[in-house]
């Protein structure tokens, strides 16, 4: 690959442009705290043994709370629909029950999109920072709504703390901040960033309960903290969101106030919205049917992205076997951003293509790209060949 000059006036620091150390394209290692090496392909493999024991898991846990819930919240309904078909008939009392079915069912839907306590432990131990050598500070801090949230932010040197962009980091649906560690280390080194890694209310050691309201506010939390600190250029704020963390940053870029503080979107492996992720998930007709309302969660990224002017790069892993790689390529096309480019990794799966060779490179690309075109105020066409591979 050939290599990468920096931007022309970059003056204060001067970036490395190196892939990460691979052996192989699915061999990725981390230098942690004591530079001692962590074969990630060997933790992507025990990873990948652990998720079959853990989805009979889910499975099993999805039954027991059908059952629980249908205990707590439908015993008194299923008395009131009895009393009812005993007096008037079975076709008032088999309205009534579908009724009480959809209210049960909208409700439940938050069981299958969040996922706090995945791996176990996950609401009770956060790894910290100091494990993989970043300078970090653990943060605690307020919603709109009142919820107290916690945070990682990662600082570089003070040398050029206030000259390097600052990435707000969304996670996905499961898990907490910790778990995002590894990928803050490959941002914080290769792509010389500071990062504010927010954790969703519900989620690790913040407080609350998580919802698609609760998660916008805490993307606004998150991004009003950062305009609060006062040695951080405000002006190169990079909001970032992987998986469901992409919806959230979609979202918080709909906020005018916001966004133009926003330097560039990077959004990775996420969805167009939880309607259409309900309908390449199950077979079932009868989805394709069900109207946007009836869905508590909806995330309607593709709606949003519309209206979306900032700077964008979409990054896609080919190998996603959860969210359907051509929802990126759909949010590509209707983002109305006039600078955008699509980045995909033929074997990145969902949760790894951070782990593909070229990735961090990819970044700093398209973050160099947009500051220069930022001082010639020039833009480009969105570049990328029929089979998803972006175009330098």
């Amino acid at each position: 690959m050939a290599k990468i000059k920096p931007p022309l006036d970059s003056g204060v620091h001067k970036k490395e442009y190196f892939p990460l150390k691979c052996d192989n394209k699915d061999s990725f290692h981390l230098q942690t705290a004591g530079n001692t090496s962590i074969d990630m392909s060997k933790v992507s493999r025990k990873e990948s043994n652990a998720s079959k024991c853990g989805d009979l898991k889910v499975f099993i846990g999805l039954v027991l709370y059908f059952l629980k819930k249908c205990w707590m919240s439908c015993s008194a309904a299923v008395f009131v629909v009895f009393v009812i078909y005993w007096c008037y008939g079975g076709l008032i009392a088999l309205i009534l029950f579908m009724f009480a079915l959809s209210a049960f069912l909208f409700q439940v839907g938050d069981f299958f999109l969040y996922h706090p306590d995945q791996p176990p432990q996950s609401r009770l131990y956060v790894p910290l920072p100091s494990l993989f050598g970043l300078p970090g500070d653990s943060i605690f801090l307020k919603t709109e709504d009142g919820v107290k949230l916690h945070a990682f932010f990662i600082k570089q040197d003070p040398s050029i703390i206030g000259q390097v962009p600052t990435i707000l980091y969304f996670h996905g649906n499961a898990g907490n901040i910790g778990h995002r560690l590894p990928n803050a280390q490959g941002l914080y080194k290769y792509c010389k960033c500071n990062i504010l890694l927010l954790e969703y209310r519900g989620y690790g050691h913040s407080d609350g309960t998580p919802s698609e309201e609760g998660l916008y506010l805490d993307a606004q939390a998150g991004m009003k903290y950062l305009l609060d600190v006062p040695y951080i250029d405000k002006g190169k704020i990079i909001v970032f969101g992987r998986s469901l963390g992409g919806a959230v940053a979609i979202d918080l870029l709909t906020h005018p106030q916001y966004a133009k503080h926003v330097l560039v979107l990077i959004v990775e492996n996420t969805f167009t919205s939880i309607p259409d992720v309900a309908k390449a998930m199950f077979s079932s007709k009868l989805i394709d049917y069900l109207p946007t309302w009836t869905f508590k969660n909806q995330f309607l990224s593709l709606k949003k992205i519309k209206t979306v002017k900032r700077p964008s790069l979409f990054i896609s892993g080919r190998a996603d076997a959860i969210i359907p790689p051509r929802m990126m390529k759909k949010l590509l096309e209707i983002s109305g951003s006039p600078i955008k480019r699509f980045q995909s990794f033929k074997y990145g799966t969902h949760n790894e293509t951070w782990q593909c060779q070229g990735y961090y490179i990819g970044i700093n690309m398209f973050i160099d790209d947009v500051l220069l075109a930022q001082r010639e105020m020039e833009q480009w066409p969105t570049m990328f060949d029929d089979d998803g591979a972006e175009i330098y």
